[in-house]
């Protein structure tokens, strides 16, 4: 199963970062998401998930390190999380890390929605100054 790595970039839109690291189990968003198209930039994403969940089987750690993220892909994130859910309540190992600024009260939020919406349990981690 092959890596995916994505340099994140600020031109017109924001493109998060992507680390999702077969070899060592760890998926990792980073920076800001405001794509053009949030559903063709997320789908590659979402099925390498579902390859590994189904075919890999490893223990698996998403990490979320995003400063911002607009409406679409706050779906395609729910999106992400389900698969992990989905693989949690088939045995699989599964930890989510979600970085976030102690000052941002509406990032707060949204974790604890997704929380809420998905039973995972999220560690919410504050950014280290």
């Amino acid at each position: 199963m092959e890596n995916i790595y994505i340099e994140g970039s600020h031109t017109n839109f924001f493109i998060p970062t992507v680390d999702f690291n077969a070899e060592i189990g760890i998926c990792t968003l980073s920076g800001e998401s405001f794509l053009e198209d949030t559903v063709e930039f997320y789908d590659p994403l979402i099925q390498w998930l579902e390859e590994y969940t189904t075919e890999i089987k490893n223990p698996l750690t998403l990490e979320i390190k995003l400063t911002y993220f607009n409406t679409s892909t706050s779906r395609s994130i729910l999106d992400l999380l389900n698969i992990m859910k989905d693989y949690e309540d088939d045995g699989g190992e599964i930890k989510i890390n979600w970085y976030y600024d102690e000052d941002d009260i509406d990032m707060e939020e949204d974790i604890e929605d997704y929380m809420l919406d998905t039973g995972l349990e999220i560690n919410m981690i504050p950014f280290e100054e």
